[in-house]
């Protein structure tokens, strides 16, 4: 048994102790949120039954103890921010938290298993929970739905374009975050993944300087025309690509082939792609539900043939960006001879949709879309349990699941340190 207010390491460093943790995810070390925080500031933000603890405990007598923190449903491993912010949190205080990961990042987490230990004095740890879990769960179910989505559709590239869908620059950053990690996780497995952000702030976490994006739907509305805006773009950013949305006016095909024409060799160079944002209200233009099906029938007659849920066949058959839609887009500019022209897609392409659209075989080149964001929110509560006071294991009844995975680990620790 340690000595009281003995600092001591009872757990391991990865679940894989022969193999060296990457380094941190890109972006993570010069990010807003692992920005050291002040005690005061750090105070005002916790719950006060921390700080009342915090109190209690520095009266009555310190001691060493180790959480445990872990979601309950399945994720994946995100845990660089939370680890990057506590080590400054505790430079900046000049004490010493034992931060352990107990996956590699992007790794697959069971619901319940603990994602990192984190062990210090408990006068030191008890008022630091509230932003450790603030800062843990929501990434790493993000990064789980980016990677979900990334596999879906591997040839397709991915844009965050989160920010707009954040409660401010915390959530998007944790948020962009996320979906950097999913993406990697996805990469390994083949798919193309997150290629960027649609701004600069963010845009370190996928290894860019500038964030990506050409115009939004009021550039066209002051241009007074679709080809005018394009114009208007090429004239200010004649080395960019060219993206341009087309469902303005609710002429995607007439807007789109004009666009092409008029910049037929960027088109022919496959440096022109038109973005389809489609209205979830209306049909992309020329189509309606008999039309839909007609078009699937061409070219994928084995996605609608299938049973389909009233959501599937929304995705597939529907009115917004449909599978549909994004087949007769794909048909019209190959009958121009614009075979080189890129189809983006935006418009609530989440797991469910990217799901879908990978069904049909949809030929999607790019994929703007912030819908990594959680869905059900209450699925991102990350939860820390003590589950050692000065090395003697004592948990919550109800959280003794995590006790055989700590054993797990120490044991793994000893064996990392005693070899034989």
């Amino acid at each position: 048994m340690p000595r009281k207010g003995q600092l001591v390491v009872l757990k391991s460093s990865s679940a894989h102790p022969k193999e060296p943790r990457s380094k941190v995810s890109s972006g993570v070390s010069s990010s807003f949120c692992v920005t050291a925080l002040d005690d005061a500031t750090i105070r005002a933000r916790t719950d006060s039954y921390f700080n009342r603890t915090k109190e209690i405990v520095s009266r009555f007598g310190d001691c060493v103890v180790t959480y445990a923190v872990f979601i309950r449903r399945p994720v994946l491993s995100a845990t660089a921010v939370v680890e990057c912010w506590l080590k400054n949190v505790a430079r900046e205080r000049g004490i010493e938290i034992l931060v352990e990961p107990v996956f590699t990042e992007g790794e697959w987490v069971g619901a319940g298993e603990p994602l990192l230990y984190v062990t210090g004095f408990f006068s030191h740890l008890t008022d630091l929970e509230t932003l450790v879990l603030q800062k843990l769960g929501a990434c790493c179910v993000a990064a789980h739905r980016a990677y979900q989505m990334a596999l879906s559709l591997p040839k397709a590239q991915f844009l965050a374009m989160e920010a707009r869908h954040c409660a401010g620059y915390e959530m998007q950053e944790l948020m962009s975050y996320g979906a950097s990690v999913g993406s990697r996780a996805a990469q390994k497995e083949g798919a193309v993944g997150f290629i960027g952000g649609a701004n600069d702030a963010t845009a370190s976490f996928f290894g860019e300087t500038h964030g990506f994006g050409t115009m939004p739907h009021a550039l066209i509305g002051y241009a007074g025309s679709t080809l005018r805006a394009a114009e208007m773009f090429h004239e200010v950013y004649p080395d960019s690509d060219l993206t341009v949305l087309v469902d303005y006016y609710g002429r995607e095909i007439t807007d789109g082939l004009a666009v092409c024409r008029h910049f037929e060799k960027l088109a022919h160079a496959g440096r022109v792609g038109l973005r389809l944002d489609t209205h979830g209200g209306r049909f992309l233009e020329g189509l309606d539900p008999q039309e839909s099906y007609a078009v699937l029938d061409r070219y994928v007659p084995d996605a609608i043939r299938r049973y389909r849920s009233e959501g599937e066949l929304r995705n597939l058959i529907g009115t917004g960006v449909s599978a549909a839609a994004i087949w007769r887009m794909r048909e019209v500019l190959d009958d121009a001879g614009f075979e080189k022209v890129k189809i983006v897609v935006s418009s609530g392409f989440g797991v469910t949709k990217c799901a879908s659209m990978a069904d049909a075989n949809a030929p999607i080149d790019v994929v703007g879309t912030g819908s990594f964001i959680p869905k059900l929110w209450n699925e991102t509560y990350a939860t820390a349990d003590i589950v050692t006071y000065d090395g003697v294991e004592s948990v919550k009844t109800g959280r003794e699941f995590l006790l055989p995975s700590f054993r797990k680990a120490e044991e793994r620790q000893r064996r990392r340190l005693h070899p034989g």
